[in-house]
């Protein structure tokens, strides 16, 4: 059995494709890692801000039943504005609410609605980086 060899200069330049190759495959997966990486970001944020909401919306239901005497001065409307001088607790309590929506949130929003003892608290903000949904709510319902 005889072996054929091969001159150098027959194979040359096919590393240097094997390369090419490689630092193309190598390229698609690092622009993929940070399409992940980015999209990671994002949901994080979005999840970030959902629980923003949940805190905040809880915020004003504490805020109801520390002051069950006066339940019926905490209904606001979305988009509505809360008292400009507070003159009661629940007034004060709503401006602080408001105030911390805004701060904490892109366009924050929110509104109070009473039905006897159920209190149903809506909070709106703008979701701006996910564009799958810009404006988004959470609703809170509890009993006072």
């Amino acid at each position: 059995m005889q072996r054929e060899f091969r001159s150098r200069a027959g194979v040359r330049g096919f590393t240097l494709v094997e390369v090419l190759v490689t630092v193309v495959i190598f390229s698609v997966g690092l622009l993929g890692l940070a399409g992940l990486q980015a999209t990671g970001i994002k949901l994080n944020h979005s999840s970030m801000l959902r629980s923003q909401a949940t805190l905040l919306a809880y915020d004003i239901v504490d805020c109801m039943r520390a002051n069950q005497a006066n339940v019926a001065d905490y209904a606001l409307t979305l988009a509505g504005a809360p008292p400009s001088t507070p003159t009661s607790q629940a007034d004060q309590d709503l401006v602080d609410w408001i105030g911390n929506l805004a701060a904490n949130l892109p366009s924050g929003d929110g509104s109070v609605t009473l039905n006897g003892n159920r209190v149903t608290v809506v909070v709106a903000w703008d979701d701006a980086r996910n564009s799958n949904i810009p404006a988004k709510t959470m609703t809170v319902v509890s009993d006072i």
